[in-house]
């Protein structure tokens, strides 16, 4: 019986000291005395005595590839006096590298440009690993808190189910709308003037147009729709037919009009009708044949030899140079039953990109380091850089890019000769995007003419992405993302023609994604919906 206590015993204190070690579920956002006492709370340098910082950086493939000796990371370091050990992690490991630090190994100071999905936040969050950052903000993250309190959404968006909140996003100026509707559809203007049609506007005139591309275009290399992947068309063409009614945000899910109740749309007939559109485009080779495996070097390549008589993305010229000037914007197309909608709107939280882990012990020097990029000069200072050296003040005092960066002498693309410099290319960084001194795709005249063509379909009364609880996260795990899962699958294959869309074959699609267990799926979806919408 003795023994029996002690294994007790001994398995309590081990459970103990686990805890301890990944944190438990502590609140440890509190700032140290060393943190405070060596903090300035507002100005230039951040700290007094220089602070080192290990962060873990999502490497996309257009960002340069050592942060550790970067022009304006080692001038902010200057300005702040805030040393960061960057670990640069691609982002094809980006996942796999994050798991095994919160699942044991060892965890940076803070993540950035982390791409860290909802259900990791509040999973970790939950276990201490992550700390809370509502009273950081509140006290050491000014720009931060007046955006919260400029737009609530923000806010509500970031705040877990706990009342935590635990990142600082990508954030989208809400009014920044070329950002937020994403890839646009583009049509190149040589093809409409050789051929003497007027741009499409319905279902019916865009499969005319393809047609009549692929058979009278005098250009033997022409493809009449190209993309990188698949789902950009059919982002474009779901609400054509009345489809993500309540915009992109909730997957699979929107609102069905009929009984006006929450709808699993790719059980719809209306769902079954587009990809039956989508099947006739593509088995009719009016669609790039190896859409499904392109490679996005092939995509611009194309794209850059005007190979593509309609295309979705987010600004042909800004990727492809004066090759891309020829392509302009594509309105919603009106579908069957009279749908006319643009359906892809992206919460303003576009990703949650930077969080702090409970290693940190400068928590509030490190708030203050991250929110100095989302107010105004922090921003004119992330997308320009420095004066005199990545950017000019023009008559009007406005900076623009020095030659260097917009014709560079090497024949590199504006994000290519911007990475020597900056760390915003490639996206995923915790940041405001505004209109104003962002220089993607997004804010080039090309890509703002087309956002303005898609403005009066833009879908209204948007869902933002649903939070769920515990208890629902861990249900979803299984069966929800089967039902996920399944539904991408069979959407490829239904419209490549590998399982032809009959009565036989639909009814066996809808049958067993009810079988993987859609009644309760919807009603874990409903009660996030219902709490969304009570907030």
């Amino acid at each position: 019986m003795k023994n029996g206590k002690l294994i007790f015993l001994g398995v309590i204190l081990f459970l103990l000291m686990a805890a301890c070690s990944n944190g438990g579920t502590e609140n440890t956002s509190k700032p140290s005395d060393g943190d405070l006492e060596n903090l300035n709370k507002t100005d230039f340098p951040i700290v007094q005595d220089t602070i080192s910082l290990d962060f873990m950086v999502g490497q996309h493939p257009a960002t340069n590839d050592n942060y550790n000796d970067l022009m304006i990371l080692n001038e902010y370091e200057d300005m702040t006096n805030v040393d960061i050990k960057w670990e640069m992690i691609p982002l094809d490991t980006l996942e796999e590298k994050r798991n095994l630090a919160f699942g044991g190994g060892s965890l940076p100071d803070a993540l950035y440009s982390a791409r860290f999905p909802k259900n990791d936040l509040m999973r970790y969050g939950e276990q201490g690993l992550l700390i809370p950052l509502n009273d950081l903000i509140d006290e050491y993250a000014p720009n931060f808190k007046n955006l919260m309190e400029k737009y609530p959404e923000v806010e509500e968006a970031l705040t877990m189910p706990d009342g935590n909140i635990y990142s600082l996003p990508m954030l989208m100026d809400p009014e920044f709308l070329s950002a937020r509707v994403g890839a646009k559809p583009f049509i190149n203007q040589e093809v409409i003037d050789e051929l003497n049609v007027d741009i499409p506007e319905t279902l019916d005139e865009f499969y005319e147009f393809l047609k009549m591309v692929k058979e009278e275009s005098s250009n033997d290399d022409i493809v009449p729709f190209g993309s990188p992947h698949m789902g950009t068309l059919y982002g474009y063409l779901r609400g054509s037919f009345g489809l993500a009614n309540k915009g992109s945000s909730t997957g699979y899910l929107d609102s069905d009009p009929k009984p006006d109740e929450l709808r699993c749309y790719p059980i719809a007939d209306e769902y079954r009708d587009l990809l039956e559109y989508m099947h006739k485009l593509y088995s009719e080779e009016l669609i790039e044949q190896n859409i499904f495996s392109i490679e996005m070097t092939q995509f611009l390549e194309n794209l850059g030899e005007g190979n593509y008589a309609t295309t979705i993305w987010y600004g042909p010229e800004s990727s492809v140079g004066n090759n891309g000037k020829d392509y302009v914007g594509m309105p919603a197309l009106e579908g069957p039953e009279g749908d006319k909608l643009w359906t892809t709107l992206y919460d303003s939280v576009y990703e949650h990109s930077f969080v702090i882990t409970n290693k940190n012990e400068y928590p509030a020097a490190t708030i203050r380091w991250i929110d100095y990029f989302y107010g105004e000069e922090g921003m004119k200072f992330f997308f320009m850089g420095i004066e005199g050296k990545t950017y000019e003040l023009n008559e009007d005092g406005e900076p623009e890019y020095v030659e260097e960066i917009i014709n560079n002498e090497n024949g590199l693309s504006f994000e290519e000769a911007a990475k020597e410099y900056l760390v915003f290319p490639g996206g995923g960084y915790p940041a405001l995007v505004n209109e104003e001194y962002f220089a993607g795709a997004e804010s080039s005249d090309q890509s703002l003419k087309a956002t303005e063509k898609l403005k009066p379909n833009i879908v209204e009364d948007t869902w933002s992405t649903l939070k769920h609880t515990k208890e629902e996260r861990d249900q979803l795990k299984g069966f929800g993302t089967d039902i996920e899962k399944y539904v991408a699958e069979m959407q490829d294959k239904f419209i490549s023609g590998n399982t032809p869309i009959t009565d036989e074959e639909w009814d066996a699609y809808v049958n067993e994604i009810k079988k993987m267990g859609l009644e309760d799926y919807m009603k874990i979806k409903q009660a996030a919906l219902d709490r969304q919408l009570e907030q």
